[in-house]
């Protein structure tokens, strides 16, 4: 008796793969634009080097919804996109941004290498718990978003002191089981989160073009919108509206 080949098996259109393939190329150059950040942080052009970052930021906030759209797992089963979206990530939210918080000089100098350190080390752990991110589309801990951290590093320049305590305590807060919303997938209210999102890349596009010499309104609501994004979910818990 020949057995019946699973429906998932039928033959696919070498269109089909190229366009998939495509996708993956795509998704791969976010890689590519974080060596172009990676220059301009070199040269110590701090808005251009972000402003590479939130292209490849772009890039990854999209590439997911086209992959799904076209199947891609099922059209090129040998080619892992999660993989693929797990390293250029850590490239882009990670490496880069390490080496330009280690490169500000706006920490303390002792403290300034292990801090890079730290991030990098903690971010590849990080990228590696396969609990990072829960059914519900929340991530597990800091979600290592050290491209946004290092925005607010530059854009607040603490007193180095205060600076190097807070990222200190984001570096703990990846291992800790707090709550973060994911800014396109989560569910609970939507329409709040995508508010925030579209608030915050605005103003950071402000900010950008403005070379961080922005009035203090535009910190103050970037700050704000943030810090909807980053402790939402945390604070809807504490105050019970979870189960409302």
């Amino acid at each position: 008796m020949i057995p019946k080949k699973p429906r998932d098996t039928q033959p696919v259109s070498a269109t089909t793969r190229s366009l998939a393939f495509g996708i993956h190329i795509f998704t791969a150059l976010g890689g590519a634009i974080a060596l172009l950040a990676l220059l301009e942080a070199v040269r110590q052009h701090w808005a251009l080097m972000f402003g590479w970052l939130g292209l490849a930021l772009l890039i990854d906030a999209i590439d997911g919804p086209i992959a799904r759209k076209f199947d891609v797992q099922r059209v090129l089963p040998n080619w892992s996109g999660d993989t693929l979206d797990l390293v250029v990530d850590f490239v882009t939210y990670v490496f880069v941004p390490a080496y330009a918080i280690t490169a500000s000089g706006l920490l303390i100098p002792v403290a300034t290498p292990l801090l890079g350190a730290a991030i990098v080390v903690s971010g590849a752990l990080y990228f590696a718990d396969k609990r990072m991110k829960g059914d519900d589309n929340h991530f597990r801990g800091f979600p290592a978003l050290w491209n946004a951290a290092a925005f607010y590093l530059f854009l607040l320049k603490p007193p180095a002191a205060v600076g190097s305590a807070l990222l200190a305590c984001l570096v703990v807060l990846t291992f800790v089981p707090i709550r973060v919303m994911h800014p396109m997938r989560t569910v609970r209210f939507r329409i709040f989160n995508w508010a925030a999102i579209l608030l915050w890349a605005t103003l950071a596009i402000i900010i950008l073009a403005m070379n961080f010499e922005v009035p203090p309104p535009v910190t103050i609501m970037f700050c704000i919108a943030g810090g909807f994004i980053m402790f939402s979910d945390t604070i809807i818990r504490m105050t019970g509206l979870a189960r409302s």
